[in-house]
């Protein structure tokens, strides 16, 4: 067995789009209208489906808002230097909710952003990457 996707019910399929590819960096792997169902699903990640785990995006035509409730808590992409990352991903127009640090009663290096519908990314910065991100860090304060 293996995981294969993540579903995300979205209320503008272009808007999570552009988050997820354009900001995130994701591709668009496909889509398909079901105009029976009323509804589309566009799958993104980072890798073709056969080798990777990837987020379905459904799209239920004419519904533009969902309530996340409060069980659901978010999706973790790992990246090399954490703080360049939030700094592009603000330079592109998305939203850092937690700029990055320690996490609560650990030295894990996390962020949190948040797409359109909502729904939390936590960014994690990569073990074999932290001197990287900890020089990026340390350049940003003294410049």
């Amino acid at each position: 067995m293996r995981l294969l996707h993540t579903m995300l019910r979205v209320g503008n399929l272009e808007e999570s789009l552009k988050f997820y590819c354009e900001i995130l960096g994701m591709k668009l792997l496909r889509r398909k209208d079901y105009p029976g169902g009323e509804f589309t699903l566009a799958f993104v990640g980072y890798g073709d489906e056969s080798d990777n785990t990837v987020l379905e995006l459904t799209y239920n035509w004419g519904v533009e808002k969902y309530e996340l409730g409060n069980a659901y808590g978010h999706i973790a992409l790992g990246v090399d230097d954490i703080y360049a990352a939030c700094a592009e991903i603000k330079n592109h127009g998305g939203k850092v909710v937690r700029e990055p640090g320690p996490m609560k009663h650990g030295s894990t290096v996390i962020a949190f952003v948040e797409d359109p519908d909502g729904y939390k990314v936590e960014l994690i910065q990569l073990a074999n990457s932290s001197s990287e991100a900890e020089n990026h860090q340390r350049e940003k304060v003294k410049g």
